[in-house]
Formats: C-alpha cells, sequence, structure tokens
C-alpha cells in the first residue's frame, strides 16, 4: 500500500514539474498546431487560437484541467499529429520496447558472461586485451559512437539503412526490422556493454578472494566448480538489482540513439514533442516513461527479495554488497 502511494504522488509530482517546464520554456505551440500560418496570425486571431487550445487560462487553471481529463482517461490531442496522444504513443511504443528489450537482455547477457570470462582469465593476455578495449569503448558518448556507425556502415559500406524501423513501401518484414534494428542495437550494446562487465569482473574477484572460497578450495573442490557454482551464483542478486535500477541509464541511451537513427520510438517522439511545443504529448510521453521507470525499481526489490531472502531483512543482509556492486 505504500508502495502504491509513494508510486502516485511521485507521478503526479513529475507531472506538476513537467507541466511547469515546459510552459516556462520559451517557443511558440500554436506552431506545432498551426505550422507556418501562427507566424501570420493577427493578435484577434492568436487570441482566438490560443483559446481553442486552452492556452490562455492561468497556468494552475490549466494543469487542473488537465489533471481532471488525464484522471478519466483523457490525455488530450496531440498539436503536431492532430490526434489523440494515446493513439500516436500506441503507434510508436512497440518499436522502444523492440529496441529496448532486445539491447537490455543482449547487455544483460553479454556483460555477465564477459565479465565472468575476464574474472576467469584474470590478468592473463585476454583479460588485457579486453579491459583496455572495452574501456575505450566505453568512453565514447553513444551519439558519436551512433554516428560512426552511420558513416562507416551505412554511408561508405552500405550494409544497413540510415534510419526508420522498416523501408518505406516495404512489407515490415522480420529480415527488414532485424536490418534497420542492428546499428541501434550495436550502438546501445556497446555504449553500455562494458560498464557493467567491469563490475561483474571486479565483484567475481572480490568474491574469490573471500575465505570460503579458500576453505572450499583447502577441501579440495576445484576451481571451476568454486567459481561457477559458488561464486557467481553470489553475486547474482546484486547483479539483477544493479541491472534494474539501470534501467534509466538504458531507457535514456535508448532515446538518444533512436533520435540519431531517426528510429521510431518514444525517443524520436519525445524528442519532437519537446521541440515543437507539443504539450499533450510531452506529458504524456514524460509520465509513462516516469511510470516505467519506477515501476522497474519497485520490481528491482521484488526479484532480489526472491532470489535472497537476506535483502528483506531489517539490517538488510546483503544489501552492503548491493550498494558496494553499484
Amino acid at each position: 500500500m505504500k508502495k502504491c502511494l509513494n508510486f502516485f504522488v511521485s507521478l503526479w509530482a513529475l507531472s506538476m514539474a513537467v507541466f511547469l517546464v515546459a510552459r516556462l520554456a520559451p517557443g511558440d505551440p500554436l506552431t506545432s498546431y498551426y505550422g507556418e500560418r501562427a507566424e501570420k496570425m493577427s493578435p484577434q486571431e492568436r487570441s482566438w487560437a490560443e483559446a481553442k487550445l486552452g492556452l490562455d487560462d492561468p497556468l494552475p487553471v490549466q494543469y487542473a484541467r488537465w489533471l481532471g481529463n488525464a484522471l478519466h482517461g483523457d490525455l488530450g490531442i496531440s498539436y503536431k499529429y492532430k490526434t489523440d496522444v494515446v493513439s500516436v504513443i500506441g503507434g510508436r511504443i512497440g518499436n522502444t520496447l523492440l529496441l529496448g528489450l532486445s539491447s537490455f537482455a543482449l547487455i544483460f547477457v553479454l556483460s555477465l558472461g564477459l565479465g565472468a570470462f575476464c574474472a576467469w582469465k584474470e590478468e592473463r593476455l585476454p583479460d588485457r586485451l579486453i579491459c583496455r578495449v572495452g574501456t575505450i569503448l566505453g568512453c565514447l558518448p553513444e551519439f558519436w559512437l551512433s554516428l560512426v556507425l552511420l558513416l562507416v556502415f551505412s554511408v561508405w559500406l552500405k550494409w544497413f539503412p540510415t534510419s526508420g524501423a522498416y523501408s518505406i513501401g516495404g512489407d515490415g518484414g522480420l529480415s527488414d526490422r532485424l536490418r534497420h534494428l542492428v546499428l541501434p542495437l550495436a550502438a546501445s550494446v556497446s555504449g553500455h556493454l562494458w560498464y557493467y562487465a567491469y563490475l561483474v569482473r571486479n565483484r567475481l574477484l572480490e568474491e574469490v578472494r573471500a575465505e570460503y572460497v579458500l576453505l572450499a578450495r583447502a577441501k579440495g573442490l576445484g576451481k571451476g566448480r568454486v567459481f561457477f557454482g559458488h561464486c557467481l551464483p553470489n553475486i547474482l542478486p546484486s547483479y539483477i538489482n544493479l541491472m534494474a535500477i539501470s534501467a534509466p541509464h538504458f531507457l535514456g541511451g535508448t532515446y538518444v540513439i533512436e533520435t540519431v537513427f531517426s528510429y521510431p520510438g518514444l525517443g524520436t517522439l519525445a524528442y519532437e514533442s519537446a521541440r515543437y511545443r507539443d504539450y499533450p504529448l510531452l506529458m504524456a510521453v514524460c509520465l509513462l516513461t516516469g511510470a516505467f521507470l519506477m515501476s522497474c525499481n519497485f520490481l528491482a526489490q521484488g526479484i532480489c527479495r526472491r532470489i535472497d531472502p537476506r535483502l528483506g531483512t531489517e539490517d538488510g543482509g546483503r544489501t552492503g554488497e548491493v550498494t558496494e556492486f553499484g
């Protein structure tokens, strides 16, 4: 009950912040709705247009009206698309889920595998080489890496398309969608992979040096059995928690990549709504994003308590290890 209350209070606070910041930001929302005609409007026409969109009322009145409609399921009409914002978001959210969930799954699996491999080969040539290459890739901004991938594989080699989720006029089949997904997915995974793999590597090396490992080896257990049977499972709760609470990081990167690749998802929608002062659409996208991120935090806590019940104890159990890992 308390978590539900915190969720809705946080969502309400987010709605007020976005509403206020959006309307105080410079720009003309009439341009989003009327296009170039807004610049040629007379003062009387502009007043009529603002009244039609409800922009002539004081901000508290505008917010109260929006909140009342939102509580009844009406999030308004997009200024730019001239249709219900729920329909606009519904046409884009699938693309974002495809890109975001695919990149998250790949990063989750590859980071765990790569980190475990480096810890197993500690200070050997593969470990040193991967650490150096990974550090370089991890320092590259996602937007810059995306531009480089576009330049090399789309402009020079012409292997992959430069934008979109599927070809214009195409059937939108699986192969076509995969071709459009390769570069955004590569940029997303490359930008995050080594950061989490490095955390896994270091956490595993700390676990390997723990006293229980020395005791297990003294009893005759093999290195592989101790490493994969005890050390790796012991870091899984903290690793899962880290990945779950890192959802804002992943989602932010996905939005940036969508914008660079002109990928029709929520990221490009958020950019367009902010650029064109499409207030109803901006509010809906921000609230949906905020609700998703808060849900991820609650889900992370539930998953970790189920994996390791000690995390739900009063003293936090191994919470110190979770914090240290993150």
